[in-house]
Formats: structure tokens, sequence, C-alpha cells
């Protein structure tokens, strides 16, 4: 038998006979990457709640904006507050995430004329919430602003048809290309799957080898290589059945946002998926590679959590590349899953010809290559040195 069907068939054997390791690569990520997909099923955050200081309370404008503020899809008017010490209360409680203050005089300055502001306290901590509210409440504030003026309007005789031209002379344009919807499932959801498989790819690469090692297993595993290409071939054979099994899981994924979901994919689904399959490949390779040059399970599972871990941090997904710092930047650069991740934002969003996302593909194929080498010469040099099998 060769080595590489011997390998395949051990790893196989092993995985059944260790439930939970056959849970690590079958049905624990396949739960994960699931319960990823639920949290963000709501697609958007709807109803955060708000709390209003209103010091005007008795005029009808400053009661027709709250009402308007209750009716915002994206907020809720949770309580009401008398004082600043309430508000900064419920702010630090977290019981709301932001305070509308309504000042006194507000319907008067209104009416002669004289401008009024209403100010928004809220958490810039968290920053999705803060930005949500900040959006909804400018929109309400403009809405009853433009109101207010094309009433006024009206009363001078101003003609219907030049009270919208008067009040908004000018207009934006925005033109949404790509998640028009700002939907979070899209934008997260499809993201943050992938890089929960490159998490877990990299500790199985470590695993699978380093408990080799661990288990004084090594000499067993690889009895009959006795080149580097022999133990190249039982190398690719022991990551099989986890690369595999992680790809399936991952795609299962990706395919019940697109098919099921809704979220079609704009270009290729072939190449995301080819892809996610040579990014679940360099992740294992890693790993193996970790385990293979320190020759200690402990050392690698630690260091594929520190690289694999901040990876979608340092994506470009949440944080633009561009505005990193240099060193930060290179980092990022050096992370197969940054590459993955412009991959597939190019053929799930922006309809990239397949051209375009060869690089990428051709970028993870020769990281995997090169990590695959890294991994064959740690476990050469570890087999000449059996004193080290059995450690940590």
């Amino acid at each position: 038998m060769s080595p590489f069907a011997a390998s395949l068939r051990r790893e196989w054997r092993l995985l059944r006979s260790r439930p939970r390791d056959w849970a690590m690569v079958s049905w624990v990520p396949l739960l994960a990457m699931a319960l990823m997909c639920w949290i963000f099923s709501a697609g958007q955050p709807q109803r955060l709640p708000i709390a209003v200081w209103n010091e005007d309370g008795a005029s009808p404008l400053s009661r027709q904006l709250v009402r308007m503020l209750e009716a915002t899809p994206g907020l809720q008017v949770r309580q009401a507050v008398l004082n600043r010490l309430e508000a900064a209360d419920a702010l630090q409680r977290m019981q709301v995430h932001g305070v509308v203050h309504i000042p006194p005089g507000f319907a008067r300055d209104v009416q002669r004329g004289a401008g009024a502001s209403v100010a928004l306290l809220h958490n810039a901590q968290l920053a999705t919430h803060s930005s949500l509210l900040q959006r909804d409440v400018r929109q309400v504030v403009g809405t009853l602003s433009a109101g207010v003026e094309m009433q006024a309007l009206a009363k001078r005789g101003t003609p219907a048809r030049a009270l919208q031209l008067r009040v908004e002379p000018i207009r934006t344009q925005l033109v949404a290309l790509f998640n028009v919807s700002t939907n979070y499932e899209q934008f997260l959801a499809t993201t943050l799957v992938p890089a929960l498989v490159h998490i877990l790819a990299m500790t199985a690469g470590a695993w699978s080898v380093g408990r080799e090692l661990r288990d004084r297993t090594l000499g067993q595993w690889l009895h009959g290589a006795g080149g580097a290409a022999a133990v190249l071939a039982a190398l690719l054979g022991k990551l099989l059945a986890p690369l595999a099994l992680l790809w399936a899981s991952a795609l299962a994924c990706l395919l019940y946002l697109s098919q099921l979901r809704g979220w079609a994919v704009a270009g290729s689904l072939a190449w995301i998926a080819l892809g996610l399959a040579l990014l679940v490949a360099v992740s294992l390779a890693a790993g193996a590679a970790l385990a293979g040059l320190t020759l200690s399970l402990r050392t690698a599972m630690s260091g594929a959590g520190l690289l694999s871990a901040p990876a979608f941090a340092f994506s470009g997904v949440g944080f633009p590349l561009l505005a990193m710092s240099g060193s930060a930047r290179t980092w990022a650069e050096a992370m197969p899953y940054t590459h993955y991740a412009r991959l597939q934002i190019e053929q799930w969003q922006m309809s990239a010809p397949p051209a375009q996302s060869l690089p990428v593909v051709a970028g993870l194929l020769l990281a995997t290559l090169a990590l695959l080498a890294l991994a064959t010469v740690g476990l050469l040099r570890g087999l000449r040195r059996p004193e080290r099998w059995g450690a940590r």
C-alpha cells in the first residue's frame, strides 16, 4: 500500500475511534457555523433602545418628534428621563444605547425662526449601535425640520412645486453598488464562516501532526517512509480527511446563505468553492508546518491560535487595509484569509471576472505547497530525533 493510502486509512480509523477528534472536524464545525448564520439571520439591527430627555414636553412639536422617533423601525423609545443624571445612569447601565435631548423652548425657537438643536447622547464605544442611532436620529430630525420649513413656506404663499426645491436646493444622490440593503447577514455571516473554518483548519492541522509526536507514534505513522516524497505523501493522506470534512461544512453554510437565504452569488460560485478549498488546505498545511518545525503539540496549537484567531480583524473586511499602519498591513497581507476574503467579496457581490481572482487562487496554492514542504522538512528532522517524541 502506498504511503498516501496507508496514512489516509490510518487517519480515518483514528478519527472514527476517537469521538472528540471526530467531533472537531465534523459536527462541531458545522454546528458553530450554523450558530454563526443564526446570529446574523436578523439581517439588520432593529428597535435599538433609546431614552428621551424632553425638556419641552408641553409643546406639540416635541411630542411629534418623540412619535416620529418611536415610529422609526430602527429605534425604540424605551424610557423617558427627567434630568442629566437619569440620562447618564441609563447609558452607564446600558439600559439604552442613546439619549435624545430636546432642549427647553424647542418649539418656541422654531416658531420664531431662531433655530433649535436636538442633541443625541450616545455610547460611541459600541460602534455599530452608535452609527445606526446617529443615522436614524439624523433622518428623523431632518424629516421634521424639512416639514416645518415647507409648512412655513406654504404659509408665505410659496407654490407647491417650488417647496421641495426651496427646502433642498442641492441634493446628494448615494448609489450603493454592493450590499445594497446594508444587511449584516450578507456582510458578516458570509465572511465569518470562512474565518471560522480557517481557525478550525489550522488547529486541526497542528493537532493531527502534533498528536503523533505527543503519543510517540511518529515512527509508526511514517513507518516505511524513507524519503521526502514518501513523508509528503503520508502527510497529504493524513490531512485529506479534515480537508474534505471542513471544506464540506463551510461550503454547505455558504450554499445555505446563497440558495436558501437569497444572497445570490453575482459572480462564480465555483471560484468561491475553489478558493475556500485552498483556504482550508493552506490552513491545514500551516498547522502541520508548525507542529513539524517545533516538534511540540503545545507550541503548534498556541501558534495556530495566535496566527488564525486575529485573521478576520486584519482582513480588511471590518477595518480598511489602506487605513492600517505599514506594519499592520504587512501582517494582514501575510495572512491567507485576507486574500480569500478579497476573492469571496469579488465573486459574491462584485461579479468580478475570474481572471481578477486568479492571482489569489495561485497565491494560496503556492503558499500551500511551500507550507507542506516546510512540514515535510520538519517531519524528516523529527524522525531523526526520537528523543523529542512524547513532549507536550
